[in-house]
């Protein structure tokens, strides 16, 4: 019974273990992410928002380093007081270091385009 005991605690760890790697290894599209807030541009969403989370997962692993606002109070009934003063009406919004937004689901391609940041 012991050795089971011991066995599942090592399979455990190994799977923690092996999870934790996943989310916190390099994403290939880190340096774009940096770039994008290096360049000003910040994407506003809300949790609960399909397109938001369709936005976040063309980024992969990367998503961590998004220069991302969340909208949207924590019942997802509400909104953050830094949306409502910058008029976020709409998710996903990206805002530029010249004022200028992109609603909708943005290409890498086209926030490339937007900020000169170079796609890996």
């Amino acid at each position: 019974m012991k050795k089971w005991l011991i066995l599942a605690v090592v399979v455990a760890v190994g799977i923690i273990g092996s999870g934790v790697y996943l989310q916190t290894r390099p994403g290939k599209f880190d340096d774009f992410a940096k770039c994008l807030d290096d360049k000003g541009a910040i994407f506003y969403g809300a949790f609960w928002c399909p397109h938001c989370q369709n936005q976040k997962r063309l980024f992969g692993n990367s998503q961590k380093k998004l220069p991302y606002v969340e909208c949207s109070t924590p019942d997802g009934k509400g909104r953050t007081q830094i949306c409502i003063d910058k008029k976020i009406e709409g998710y996903p919004t990206w805002e530029f270091a010249d004022q200028s937004r992109l609603s909708g689901e943005i290409s890498l391609k086209e926030l490339a385009e937007k900020t000169t940041c170079v796609l890996p």
